[in-house]
């Protein structure tokens, strides 16, 4: 069904809205993909905050005029869908992720910090990791401090509950993160129960090991 003048200008200004906050424009064609496919990569970039929308170019570029994707203009040719987004790979990661299980899904250019990208521009972007992944592994590095002083109190815990042999020393990395006092504990070998025995007192004779023949 053909668009009348009020849609034009509704979609030209519901486009223009999300550009004037976004950081990264993709686009890609989609010619050949099934509906249902199509439903599954929309629901995969709303969780992941991405505008994603299958608009006419004519449209597309309309509402690019004036603002930092206005470069992308030549390459909107063919049936594409656009990826538009705040953070600036969401786009990228979506649509990337998107066409490596899907081939007739192709991504032909994108826009970022001003600067066209091509496509394997929008594949090194897409290759960033995320806000949320970035923290994971800071994470991780901030813990793992924290595991090996654990492991070590642990080792020190159970050698004194047993009254066994310390056990082998941590590695490296994680005797360097506990504390001096702790690691010293734990490389120190618990004094005997047995007083030592006592010398010999002077004068008396002492057993000697016969000399191997």
């Amino acid at each position: 069904m053909p668009l009348n003048v009020q849609d034009k200008k509704a979609i030209v200004a519901d486009v223009g809205a999300q550009l004037a906050g976004a950081q990264t424009v993709v686009l890609a064609e989609y010619r050949g993909i099934p509906v249902e496919q199509l439903t599954k990569l929309r629901a995969s970039a709303r969780d992941q905050g991405v505008y994603l929308r299958v608009l006419k170019n004519t449209l597309a570029r309309r509402a690019a005029q004036g603002t930092q994707f206005e470069p992308l203009a030549d390459s909107m040719v063919g049936p594409l869908i656009y990826g538009i987004s705040v953070d600036p790979i969401a786009s990228a990661k979506v649509l990337q992720n998107f066409a490596k299980t899907q081939d007739k899904l192709v991504i032909t250019a994108g826009l970022y910090n001003g600067k066209l990208l091509d496509v394997a521009g929008v594949k090194s972007l897409a290759s960033i990791p995320s806000r949320d992944e970035l923290l994971s592994q800071l994470l991780g590095v901030m813990l793992a401090p924290v595991s090996a002083m654990a492991r070590v109190l642990g080792a020190v815990a159970a050698q004194k509950a047993e009254g066994a042999p310390a056990p082998v020393a941590a590695p490296v990395a994680e005797v360097a993160a506990a504390p001096v006092e702790i690691v010293a504990e734990a490389a120190a070998p618990e004094a005997s129960a047995e007083p030592a025995a006592a010398a010999p007192e002077a004068g008396t004779e002492t057993p000697q090991t016969p000399a191997a023949e």
